[in-house]
């Protein structure tokens, strides 16, 4: 049954569609109250008067029944003293704070979440005729909801799976909501805290990890270095000059960076074209 068309125990359809009976005495009550606001009309005119803004719907009840078109609004309504009571309903989206709950975990942790749940109500009926009060009775239900849910969950799970666990909240509320004529738009898992010591060995945990992961990196750039140095050592050995230009490639950059004076031998591989040949 689509929403807006099912019917309570009592075989009323909620859909708007109402037709009003009334007993005898009833309609006796009815036309003597409608003379009473003719020959008083200056002044019960204002009783008459119900206005509905426009983020709001009124449930009409004439002596106890829901008024014929159901819910009413937003504009100006006549309404019989004594006789009728309206109730007004707010259908902006409504928003609260899950209260912190204590939730062991599936591997026996015991946590602190909350969270936040935004709803509105769609069907401003329902709303009135199927519970007293929407609001308290929806936070009773979300911080149940959330305890159940978590409940199956392992520590590991609720930390990486947030977004998950809060679409499967906002589904299990919705569905649980759906005769309260409420829509629960969006579920959200504030913050999860963990007992200090956890908190500590989780810590300690992230910390050897990550020295772990460190440790790799630096053995990884050490052998990367050790075999570009044996390709150096290669060059090298095969063309003598490559050492003699190395040597000076580095004396020019230590005389950029330190400012004092060197004192270097000089290669005799240069003094050789001053040497007289041997007689």
């Amino acid at each position: 049954m689509e929403r807006g068309t099912r019917r309570n125990p009592d075989g009323l359809k909620l859909d708007g569609n109402f037709e009003e009976s009334y007993g005898p005495c009833e309609w006796i009550l009815i036309i003597l109250m409608y003379i009473f606001v003719i020959l008083t009309f200056p002044v019960t005119i204002w009783m008459c008067i119900e206005v509905v803004m426009q983020y709001e719907r009124v449930v009409i009840f004439r002596l106890g029944h829901i008024r014929k078109g159901g819910s009413k609004g937003p504009g100006v309504y006549f309404i019989l003293p004594l006789l009728d009571y309206a109730v007004k309903v707010d259908m902006r989206t409504i928003s609260f704070d899950i209260s912190p709950q204590e939730i062991l975990t599936k591997d026996s942790v015991t946590i602190m979440v909350d969270g936040v749940v935004y709803y509105r109500v769609w069907n401003a009926i329902l709303s009135v005729a199927n519970v007293l009060y929407t609001d308290p009775a929806t936070r009773l239900l979300a911080q149940t909801t959330l305890r159940n849910i978590l409940g199956t969950k392992d520590l590991a799970q609720i930390l990486s799976d947030r977004e998950e666990i809060a679409q499967s909240m906002q589904i299990t509320l919705d569905k649980a909501t759906d005769d309260w004529g409420i829509k629960v738009e969006l579920v959200e898992i504030k913050d999860v805290k963990l007992p200090f010591q956890l908190q500590r060995a989780m810590a300690a945990e992230a910390e050897a990890a990550r020295e772990a992961r460190a440790k790799v990196i630096a053995a990884e750039g050490e052998m990367n270095a050790s075999r570009a140095l044996q390709k150096a050592a290669a060059i090298i050995c095969e063309n003598p000059a490559a050492l003699q230009l190395r040597y000076l490639q580095t004396l020019t950059t230590i005389a950029a960076e330190k400012n004092s004076t060197i004192i270097f031998p000089l290669p005799l591989d240069i003094l050789h074209g001053f040497i007289p040949p041997k007689q």
